[in-house]
């Protein structure tokens, strides 16, 4: 029997209706999302919030951008959607204005429908180039849910859809806080970590490895900067080998980390860059590929075995035209680094001496991250891997009660609005989040 919908509340019918991603279907109660405007996000009851989340960090641009939703608009009375294999003026310009601020030797775009899928095709544009099979990544990340992206993804979310036949070699990435290598500096970490990896090439076999994807500041794994020299390595290491280096940007580029890409901040080179959420910051899905001359001549000649039906769609490319020339008219970009460097990095920095909970605050540009423990000695995280605990439900509700909407993932706290965010309203999260830890206090135990 079909239920009554006129007798269901708008919750009700989202959860009898919709099957959600990531989550136990009977245990979730989403947020019911009336609209958004720049950086605040309002219920259906009114509630409003200080979106710190960027929804997924991906509305880079801040909500109802007024220039994009009218290019989306615009295009849609012109052309709504058109087979890939047509060529068309939005589609080249996105193309044109990415590559513009792409790396050094950047030569075409493949567009895709998001991140996952941008990966999945770096992945095969490398195994084709080289033809190898065998791809490296590490166990701090994530790189999207289908079958390749899965299994390139460290964290938990893998088990269940690991194959083991995926060609897949996960490793270690420096990460100081919590070293794999027993490291006590930066200079420490870094040594160990390329030397680590050297290792692990060799014992796998140089000649089997196509491809070494690393998320240029992985995001989702706990913003883990990495420390300075770390990707030059990895980079003469995949020269050495003939390895294709390809750096997933899908959630540190487009202005996120306070640049156009993450990458530039440590002046490296990648073969491919992947990228999706911060292009169009999300208002229709995109996402893409950046090739370099070397890969993408090498399909001159040769069939690439790949394609979406709305690769490059009018709507979503129209999108990230717009969105690129307001982030350049507008200095998004500068702002996402002042705000980072002037801001939350001070302001975040400041509540470690406040609140002993926070072990660790680290980041860059408007992407942070707090490592949260109930011990800084044995640096005991507040929710176990791959977990939730009481502690941090009431860290997410006292920073709801205070109109904060940050991200939280198990132990950490993620504070990651808008590029466009504004002097005031960054201050103003801070202050929000430094009443909010106040909740957790109690569940700090060491000295």
């Amino acid at each position: 029997m079909k239920p009554n919908r006129s007798e269901m509340t708008s919750l009700e019918r989202e959860k009898a209706a919709v099957f959600h991603s990531w989550s136990a279907q009977g245990s979730i109660n989403p947020m019911m999302v009336q609209s958004a405007a720049g950086t605040s996000l309002t219920l259906e009851d009114g509630t409003t919030y200080l979106d710190f989340s960027s929804q997924l960090v991906n509305v880079n641009i801040g909500h109802q951008h007024p220039k994009v939703v009218q290019a989306i608009q615009e295009q849609a009375g012109k052309l709504a959607t058109v087979a890939p294999q047509h060529g068309y003026e939005a589609r080249y310009v996105a193309a044109e204005m990415i590559l513009d601020h792409a790396f050094e030797g950047a030569h075409k775009v493949f567009f895709t429908n998001g991140g996952t899928e941008a990966n999945e095709h770096a992945i095969r544009m490398a195994r084709l180039f080289t033809g190898r099979n065998k791809v490296m990544s590490t166990y701090r990340s994530y790189h999207g849910a289908t079958t390749t992206s899965i299994n390139l993804t460290g964290d938990h979310r893998r088990w269940a859809n690991d194959t083991g036949t995926a060609g897949v070699v996960h490793f270690f990435g420096p990460f100081l806080y919590r070293s794999a290598f027993f490291s006590e500096t930066e200079e420490q970490e870094c040594e160990r970590a390329l030397a680590y990896l050297e290792s692990t090439i060799q014992f796998e076999g140089p000649n089997t490895i196509a491809a070494i994807i690393l998320e240029t500041i992985p995001g989702t794994a706990g913003i883990m900067v990495p420390p300075k020299g770390y990707l030059q390595g990895v980079r003469e290491i995949c020269n050495k080998y003939g390895i294709i280096y390809i750096a997933d940007e899908v959630m540190a580029g487009f202005g996120r980390a306070g640049a156009w890409f993450a990458h530039e901040l440590f002046d490296v080179t990648p073969d491919l860059v992947t990228f999706a959420k911060g292009v169009n910051s999300g208002y229709v899905p995109l996402g893409g590929v950046i090739i370099n001359e070397a890969i993408s001549t090498f399909f001159n000649d040769r069939v690439y075995p790949g394609g979406l039906t709305y690769s490059g769609h009018p709507l979503a490319v129209a999108s990230a035209v717009a969105a690129m020339r307001a982030m350049e008219d507008e200095g998004v970009i500068e702002n996402a680094r002042l705000i980072g460097e002037e801001v939350l990095g001070p302001g975040l920095r400041a509540l470690v001496e406040k609140h002993k909970v926070i072990g660790e605050v680290r980041g860059v540009g408007v992407f942070w991250a707090l490592d949260l423990v109930v011990d800084r000695r044995t640096k005991e995280p507040l929710a176990p891997y791959a977990g939730t605990s009481a502690a941090m439900g009431e860290l997410m509700a006292a920073c709801k009660a205070q109109g904060l909407l940050p991200m939280m993932n198990y132990h950490r706290l993620h504070m990651v609005p808008p590029c466009t965010i504004t002097r005031e309203e960054a201050e103003r999260g801070v202050a929000m989040l430094d009443k909010a830890l106040e909740s957790v206090a109690k569940y700090y135990v060491g000295q």
